[in-house]
């Protein structure tokens, strides 16, 4: 073979491992995904939510430690607020209550004593839980909709996205991330 076709095939090994390289993978459209899964919730035939009654929404917790969210788990929670609330449902304003269980970098969670005492406050019908698990290229998510009288899930929805930068960033708790090594 001669020199110049070694040289082409050099430079064009170089060009794709080179392009291999520079492919940018899509960030998951977050609020596209929190609204779809929304709207399942709210399609299914289970739900016999009432329009006039409250629901609680509480930030959506890290499968492997139920006591802490992130940046992630708060911003789920508050995009399925919003979703609920633009299709007429009657959402309470946890962040508005003093004494709710708020813990600054963790969200505001409901802790059982608390469930049965803010949901006869606010006469709500449902709450709103999430959980969320990492893998290396994934994150899965758990969301459901409960009757805080009898902890009957009313509606459940299962989905997962692609953990891309902004997603990473997102699951940092404190100085730590969870689940995530060397993505």
């Amino acid at each position: 073979m001669s020199l110049s076709k070694h040289i082409i095939i050099v430079f064009s090994i170089i060009s794709l491992t080179a392009c291999q390289q520079n492919i940018v993978k899509k960030e998951t459209n977050l609020f596209k995904e929190s609204y779809k899964a929304a709207d399942i919730l709210l399609s299914g035939e289970d739900n016999r939510l009432d329009l006039e009654k409250p629901i609680i929404v509480a930030s959506f917790v890290n499968v492997s430690n139920m006591n802490e969210s992130s940046p992630f788990g708060r911003i789920v929670a508050e995009q399925f607020a919003s979703r609920f609330s633009q299709k007429d449902y009657y959402v309470v304003e946890l962040k508005l209550r003093k004494n709710i269980f708020i813990k600054e970098e963790a969200g505001e969670f409901l802790l059982s004593r608390e469930v049965r005492e803010i949901t006869k406050n606010h006469n709500a019908q449902a709450i709103v839980v999430g959980t969320y698990a990492t893998g290396k290229n994934n994150i899965y998510v758990t969301v459901r909709i409960v009757n805080p009288e009898t902890n009957r899930i009313i509606t459940s929805y299962d989905y997962r996205m692609d953990i891309g930068d902004d997603m990473k960033k997102m699951l940092k708790v404190g100085h730590r991330r969870w689940d995530l090594k060397k993505i």
